[in-house]
Parts: structure tokens; C-alpha cells; sequence
């Protein structure tokens, strides 16, 4: 508290017009407000544009707190993002799979590093501008009970970034802006003339700016080549995993005559709108009836595993003697990688695989063997999932109060990355984890990214799959 009586609230100004928003309006509201701006990157050859982004957003956010009238701190917790964000994105992808960096600097730096240093500073509350709301309940016996919900602005909704935040971190957390539309808070950055009113949103990893992801991973991860292998329709026709997903599926369903479905219908998260309520094609008894074993390995994905023999034969006039691949009817070699760390389940940019209708998808990266398997057009079988499971140590629960105990099974809704509208779904507790079913397929599970799962508006927690 400071010395006036005022709730002191220190704001995470970055330079951006959120923070500046964010900052504007808790100076409104009588809160004793600073600004504390926070560097956390130094490497500026790692960046698309190749010069230090921060210095520019500092400079922006010094003359947007002037303008404001609060006071103007900085912070170099560039240390800490390396040690508790950057190294465990490296080690992420040296196994293979994908992190969040977002969701990780939330959780470690700007609600623990930086809330640690605001407190040092005299804050009795961390501010941001995410587009997300707090409300806190009060339990019978009196305890404070806080609510995660999401931003009233449905298209900038940022709540799955925060999507490890613990009853701690948000009893201390302030989100000023999370109840007004992106344009609103443009025009009062505009009424309020402020330096950053017409600043582009940032993009790329957090602090450190629009990066090629390849190269930037090349500081720790070595290039290796290795084959790009093209996945066939026909590979999944005698494929045990495949076969068990479809049956074990369909033995779930209320209605038996119903089919299957295999393939998610929705083609990317800018053209998909929100899955519209319709009833669990699944039967509870059926779920709850289905052992631990047959869980797990319904939340597995199909590997593949591709051999090609090959032939020699003569070419030319000279009859040269040359080596070849054989036809393979599952599949093919349709090209070379730099390293299959490098890549992620979904991707379809960088692969350079020419000849073919539809985009060419990543359907699997297999880290050991450094090969790529890759499937065309959105509808290919190896691209959708519907089971996916979280591991006891990865499950977090933003409600503890709410946590699930073992055997339960309930309805949420479910994402499993940023902006993809929310899927419906059956949580089911189990003790070799926590179990997710979709009600329709889901495109590029990807192992590492983080699924939420939310009740109505509520985030009540999160997990690693």
C-alpha cells in the first residue's frame, strides 16, 4: 500500500497499445500506479529485422508513462528468460516436441520474476494488457477464490496464454483492459494521444521478436539431414493402431449405427468458427467401462514406420549401373530436412515438397530415425486425433478447489493452442493421467503444447500433452 493509502499497481509496459491502455486506465481509476518495462532478450542476430526491437519498445514505453504521468522503471531479467524459457524451448524441441513459449513466460517470468520485482518496488498488485478477466469469489469460510475468465473480445481473447497461472500469481494480478473490444482500446489511445497508439501489435516469441524459427533454434540444435518421407492413404488400411482408434471409437459410441468419425471437418483457426453444440456422440457408462490400458493407448498416435528396399538397374547407352528406391504402395521419399527437430506436427511451411495438389502436412517427426513424415490435404488420416492425454506431474488446475478426482469423467470445452475456438470434449480422470476425448477429431495434436479446458467463461486449468 502506498504511503497516500493508494493500492499501489505496478503495469508491465512493454511499449505496446494494450500496456499503454492498461496503464491510462489505472491511472483513471485512482490507483498509484508505475510502469516497470522489462528487458529480457539481447541477441538482436537472432531476429528477422536484425537490430534490438526492445530498444525502440523501451523508448516508447518511457514516453508513454511521461505522457500518463506515472513513473518509468526498467528491469533486465534477460537472465532468467534464458534460463527458465529459452533452455527449455532448446531442450523441447531436441526431443521433439513443440513448446509454448507464451505460456511459459507468463508462468516464470512476468507472474514470478517480474511480480518479484514489482513487489520489491513496492507493488501490491502486477498489472498487464491481456486480453483476459479476474473476478474473485469468497468461499463460506471466507477464503478468496479467484476466477480466470476470458476477454470479453472474442477475437482477441488471451487467456490460454495464462493457462498456468496459480491462485497465488492471480491474487496478485490486475488485467485492466480484459472487459473492452481491441478497438475501443485503440480509440482511447488515440484520445489520450498516446505514443503507441498506432504501434502494430507484436509477433513471433515473446521478448524476443519475429524470428525464423530454424535459425533461431540452430544456436543449441545442430542441422542434420534426413529424409522427407510422404505417408499414402493405404499405409493406415492394415495399421493396428489405426484399426484399434476406429474400433475402440466406435464401441464408445451411444449409437452404434452411427459412424465413425476419423477426420476433423474444420481447415485452419481463421476460418473455423466455434463448434456448435450438439449432443456427446459418446456414452458415459461406455467411457467410464473402458480400462486404463485401452485409455492410453487410444490417447496414442499412429507411428510410422516406412521401409524402402532398394534396386539397381542400368541407364544411359553406357548401361551405367544406378541405385534406386522401390515402388512402395504406403509411401514415399518426396524430399530432405535440415533436422526433424526443426519441425512440428501441422506444419506446412518450410517443407519444400513441390508436385502435389493439396499442402503437404507434418503428421510426425520421428527424432531418433531423423525423419520427417508428411501426408497431403487437410483430410489426410495421419493429420487428426481424437484422444489425447496429459501425464499426472503436467496436470494443472487454476481452481484446485475444482481438481478432479480419480474415476470422474465430466464435459468441458477444450483448446489445445491460441485462438483455436473451443472444441467440445470428455475430461476423464484416471490414475495414468488425465484423459481427453473430443466429440469431433482435432488437426496437428501436438505433443509439448499445452490443451485448457474451460467451463462456460472459466479456464479452470491446463496441461502438457
Amino acid at each position: 500500500m502506498a504511503e497516500n493509502g493508494k493500492i499501489k499497481v505496478c503495469i508491465g509496459l512493454s511499449g505496446g497499445v494494450d500496456s499503454s491502455v492498461a496503464a491510462l486506465l489505472l491511472k483513471q481509476q485512482g490507483y498509484d500506479v508505475f510502469a516497470l518495462f522489462m528487458q529480457n532478450w539481447h541477441d538482436a542476430s537472432t531476429t528477422l529485422h536484425g537490430d534490438c526491437e526492445w530498444e525502440e519498445d523501451r523508448f516508447v514505453a518511457e514516453l508513454v508513462a511521461r505522457k500518463i504521468g506515472i513513473p518509468f522503471y526498467f528491469v533486465d531479467l534477460s537472465k532468467e528468460y534464458r534460463q527458465r524459457v529459452v533452455d527449455y524451448m532448446f531442450d523441447e524441441y531436441e526431443k521433439g516436441r513443440t513448446p509454448n513459449p507464451d505460456v511459459l513466460c507468463n508462468r516464470e517470468i512476468k507472474f514470478d520474476a517480474f511480480l518479484k520485482c514489482a513487489k520489491g518496488l513496492g507493488a501490491d498488485y502486477v498489472a498487464t494488457g491481456h486480453y483476459c478477466r479476474k473476478e474473485t469469489l469468497l468461499t463460506p469460510e471466507g477464503k478468496e477464490i479467484h476466477r480466470l475468465l476470458a476477454g470479453s473480445d472474442p477475437n482477441k481473447d488471451q487467456s490460454y496464454f495464462l493457462c498456468q497461472l496459480t491462485q497465488e500469481q492471480l491474487s496478485q494480478a490486475m488485467f485492466p483492459i480484459g472487459d473492452i473490444i481491441k478497438p475501443e482500446v485503440r480509440r482511447l489511445a488515440h484520445e489520450a494521444d498516446l505514443p503507441s497508439a498506432d504501434k502494430k501489435d507484436s509477433q513471433g516469441i515473446c521478448f524476443v521478436g519475429k524470428v525464423d524459427l530454424p535459425t533461431f533454434l540452430q544456436q543449441k540444435l545442430k542441422p542434420c539431414e534426413g529424409d522427407i518421407v510422404e505417408v499414402y492413404d493405404a499405409y493406415y488400411t492394415d495399421n493396428e493402431q489405426y484399426g484399434f482408434i476406429e474400433s475402440t471409437l466406435g464401441s464408445l459410441m451411444s449409437d452404434q449405427e452411427q459412424q465413425v468419425k476419423m477426420i476433423t471437418d474444420y481447415i485452419s483457426e481463421d476460418k473455423a468458427h466455434p463448434s456448435s453444440v450438439q449432443a456427446c456422440p459418446f456414452s458415459m457408462e461406455k467411457i467410464a467401462a473402458l480400462g486404463d490400458e485401452a485409455l492410453f493407448r487410444l490417447s496414442q498416435p499412429i507411428r510410422h514406420d516406412i521401409r524402402f528396399e532398394t534396386e539397381t538397374y542400368r541407364s544411359g547407352r553406357k548401361h551405367i549401373k544406378k541405385t534406386r528406391y522401390k515402388e512402395n504402395p504406403f509411401g514415399k521419399i518426396v524430399g530432405r530436412h535440415d533436422g526433424a527437430q526443426f519441425y512440428t506436427i501441422g506444419q506446412r511451411k518450410g517443407l519444400n515438397v513441390g508436385g502435389h495438389k493439396d499442402s503437404i502436412f507434418v503428421i510426425q517427426t520421428d527424432i531418433p530415425n531423423n525423419i520427417i513424415y508428411v501426408g497431403e490435404g487437410h483430410t489426410h488420416k495421419g493429420l487428426s486425433r481424437s484422444c489425447l492425454r496429459v501425464a499426472p506431474e503436467e496436470i494443472h488446475w487454476i481452481r484446485p478447489d475444482l481438481a478432479m478426482s480419480e474415476g470422474e469423467i465430466r464435459r468441458y470445452k477444450v483448446r489445445i493452442r491460441y485462438r483455436q475456438p473451443l472444441q467440445e470434449a470428455t475430461l476423464v480422470m484416471r490414475g495414468n493421467g488425465l484423459y481427453i476425448l473430443f466429440d469431433q477429431p482435432q488437426r496437428g495434436i501436438t505433443p509439448g503444447q499445452f490443451a485448457a479446458w474451460y467451463d462456460g467463461d472459466e479456464m479452470l486449468g491446463s496441461g502438457v500433452i
